[in-house]
């Protein structure tokens, strides 16, 4: 991630050792958009245990509460697509950015890109997603955005996402006559950059959080890898029993990584002894799927991952 960090207001006093706002700077806006059934504001949680240490060492301020997010909604609607007006970026951004200084936000929101209808559509994975991207971006036309994103086996993520449709439908309904073996996430991320070849996206899969969750956390908002953050185990502490999460939290400890990857190796090894079988297990029941099926699907997923990590401007987060 590059760029000078920057703020949207005129140069004001420094408060409670926060970084000041700078019109020669340019903000940089961090666009979390899920996506659906895979995050659960689980970033947010994480994040939130960090806000004061990242707002005065670091200059990150993580946006709270549902205000901004129907500030966002509006915008959108009202603007359609056309690039905010200053005033209308600035109000974006002090709602926020509420009291707070700093010059890099974290915006995060599983329905930025859409609801959970329109999850599916025209036999594509968020069909509306590259429009919705270049939409979110002219909210803030002064700023710098990237966005960042899990993505999920489709064999439990087209159920999971069938569960959330308001009023229920019936699952094909849901499908909409798209064909589960022909969808791919690769499709919808080459979509997104071909209509914003200047947005940087990064992408992790969210059967590896357990392991890249320190990751995560770090590339999002933008620190050091030297830095420690609170939060880190939050995804693996879920699916390890706790005598093992003590253990390897204490095994950490005395023995700090040198890298995220022996990091990850660490972790990998007392989740291989420690983790909860039930908690690593997904019940797929849709009518009419097989085993083979669900088989063939996650194979697919496999090997999409891999075109993704071929596709220029793609950040994959990988284990």
């Amino acid at each position: 991630m590059s760029g000078e960090p920057l703020s949207h207001a005129p140069e004001a006093p420094i408060s409670e050792g926060e970084p000041g706002r700078d019109t020669a700077r340019v903000m940089r806006i961090a666009y979390h958009v899920g996506l659906h059934c895979t995050d659960e504001d689980q970033l947010i949680r994480s994040l939130e245990q960090n806000t004061r240490w990242m707002r005065r060492r670091r200059g990150v301020v993580l946006a709270r509460g549902n205000g901004y997010r129907r500030a966002i909604r509006d915008a959108i609607i009202e603007l359609k697509g056309a690039e905010a007006p200053p005033e209308v970026e600035a109000m974006l951004l002090d709602e926020a950015l509420g009291e707070h200084e700093g010059d890099r936000l974290l915006l995060s929101f599983d329905n930025f890109l859409c609801g959970p209808a329109k999850i599916l559509g025209e036999g594509r994975l968020y069909p509306e997603g590259h429009e919705r991207v270049a939409w979110l971006r002219r909210l803030f036309p002064s700023a710098e955005c990237e966005f960042y994103f899990a993505i999920r086996d489709l064999a439990s993520f087209l159920p999971a996402a069938w569960k959330l449709q308001k009023p229920p439908v019936s699952f094909a309904e849901f499908l909409g006559g798209a064909d589960p073996l022909a969808l791919r996430w690769s499709e919808m991320i080459a979509r997104i950059r071909e209509a914003n070849p200047d947005v940087p996206l990064t992408v992790w899969c969210n059967e590896d959080t357990p392991l890249i969750w320190p990751t995560v956390l770090r590339e999002y908002a933008d620190v050091s890898p030297l830095d420690h953050m609170k939060g880190e185990f939050d995804v693996i502490e879920k699916i390890m029993r706790p005598e093992g999460f003590a253990k390897m939290c204490d095994y950490l400890e005395k023995h700090p990584p040198v890298s995220e990857v022996q990091r990850r190796r660490i972790m990998a090894a007392f989740l291989d002894k420690f983790a909860i079988d039930e908690e690593l297990e997904e019940e797929i029941d849709i009518p009419g799927w097989t085993p083979e099926l669900v088989e063939t699907l996650s194979e697919l997923y496999e090997e999409d991952v891999y075109a993704i990590e071929r596709i220029p401007g793609v950040t994959l987060i990988g284990p």
